[in-house]
C-alpha cells in the first residue's frame, strides 16, 4: 500500500499521456501548445510496466489526463491494456471533447468507466473567449451521448472565475434535469498566467455560501474520490462539486499521486521537482526497482502546497503536468 509520513493512503493515480492540446484556454495555454521539439511520451511497454507495478501496490483508480489525452490515436489501445487488470475498478478519463462523439464508444468498449469533460462556459461567445474554439454545441453533444452509455460516471470540469457566478443559474438548470456533476474548479495561479489569475480570481467559499443559501446540501465523500465537495439538492437530478485549492485543509485526504508524460512522478501538482523513473519502465525485470522506488519517494511528499503563499512550484501551465 502506498502511504506517506502522514497517514495519508494513495490508491488514485493520473497519468498524463501527452502535454498537446487543441485548446488555448486563456488560464492555461493562451497562446496555444508550443512544441519543444522534443515530444517522447510513455510508450504502451512503458504504461504496462508503470500500472503493472502501481496496481501491485494497491491502486485501483487511473485516470488519464494531459494536455488532451484523445491525442494519443493509441488512446483505445491503452485503455484495453488497463482493463486487463481485474483490480482496477475505474478507469477515467479528462478531455475538452473535441475529438469524444467519434471514439467514445471505443474507448468504452475498451474499458472506460468514467469521464470529465471540460466545459468552462454554457455561453458560446464566453466559451470562445476561453478557449479560443467554437466547439460548445458538439461538446455538448457529447455530453448528452455520453449520458445515454454505460459510463459509471460523467463530469462537468468549469474553472471557477469571477464571469462564471453571471452563469451559475444557467449551470443550476443544466444539472436540474441531467444526472451529471458539473464540479467548479477554483482558478489557480501558475508560473505563467498571473495577469489572469489576478484578474479573474474568486473564492470558492462565495460559490459554496451561494449553494447553502438555495438550499444545496454537502455530502459526504465517497471512498477515493478526487478533492471536490459534492452538493446535491432535493429538486435537482445532478449535482455540483467545488474544488477550492485554496481552502483551509484542502490537502489533508490528497489520496492521488501523478505521472507526467513523460515518466516522472510528481508528488505534488504545486511541488518543486520532478522525479524521473522513466528508466526504470523499460523492461519486467525492472518492475520491482520501480516499485522501490517510488515507496522511497513517497516518503517525500510535503503535507501541503503553498498556493495561499503565492508559491506554485515549478509547474509553468497545467498542461505540461497533467493537471
Amino acid at each position: 500500500m502506498l502511504q506517506d509520513n502522514f497517514a495519508r493512503k494513495f490508491n488514485y493515480v493520473r497519468i498524463s499521456l501527452t502535454e498537446r492540446c487543441n485548446f488555448k484556454c486563456q488560464y492555461c495555454l493562451p497562446n496555444g501548445y508550443k512544441s519543444c521539439g522534443n515530444e517522447n511520451y510513455l510508450n504502451q511497454n512503458e504504461l504496462f510496466n508503470l500500472i503493472t507495478v502501481l496496481v501491485e501496490l494497491g491502486v485501483w483508480k487511473i485516470r488519464f489526463t494531459g494536455g488532451e489525452p484523445t491525442l494519443r490515436r493509441d488512446l483505445s489501445n491503452i485503455l484495453h491494456m488497463v482493463k486487463g487488470f481485474t483490480s482496477v475498478k475505474v478507469i477515467g478519463l479528462t478531455t475538452n471533447a473535441y475529438h469524444l462523439s467519434a471514439n467514445l464508444d471505443s474507448y468504452i468498449q475498451n474499458g472506460l468507466t468514467n469521464i470529465n469533460i471540460s466545459m468552462d462556459s454554457l455561453n458560446p461567445e464566453r466559451f470562445h473567449s476561453i478557449t479560443q474554439v467554437n466547439r460548445l454545441t458538439e461538446i455538448q453533444k457529447s455530453i448528452d451521448y455520453a449520458l445515454q452509455t454505460e459510463l459509471q460516471s460523467i463530469k462537468i470540469n468549469s474553472v471557477l472565475t469571477k464571469d462564471t457566478l453571471s452563469e451559475i443559474d444557467d449551470f443550476f438548470a443544466y444539472v436540474k434535469i441531467r444526472n451529471i456533476s458539473v464540479r467548479f474548479i477554483e482558478l489557480m495561479q501558475t508560473g505563467d498566467n498571473l495577469k489572469y489569475f489576478k484578474s479573474n480570481y474568486v473564492s470558492a467559499s462565495i460559490l459554496q455560501q451561494l449553494l447553502i443559501e438555495r438550499g444545496w446540501q454537502k455530502q459526504p465523500r465517497q471512498d477515493a474520490a478526487g478533492p471536490a465537495f459534492e452538493y446535491y439538492h432535493k429538486d435537482y437530478i445532478g449535482k455540483i462539486g467545488v474544488i477550492a485549492p485554496y481552502g483551509k485543509d484542502f490537502c489533508n485526504n490528497c489520496n492521488r499521486l501523478r505521472f507526467t508524460s513523460d515518466g516522472s512522478l510528481r508528488l505534488c501538482l504545486f511541488g518543486e521537482q520532478n522525479y524521473s523513473l522513466r528508466h526504470l519502465m523499460q523492461s519486467s525485470e525492472q518492475r520491482e526497482e520501480l516499485k522501490n522506488t517510488i515507496l522511497q519517494l513517497i516518503i517525500k511528499k510535503p503535507l501541503a502546497h503553498k498556493l495561499s503563499e503565492f508559491k506554485t512550484g515549478n509547474i509553468l501551465n497545467l498542461s505540461n503536468v497533467g493537471g
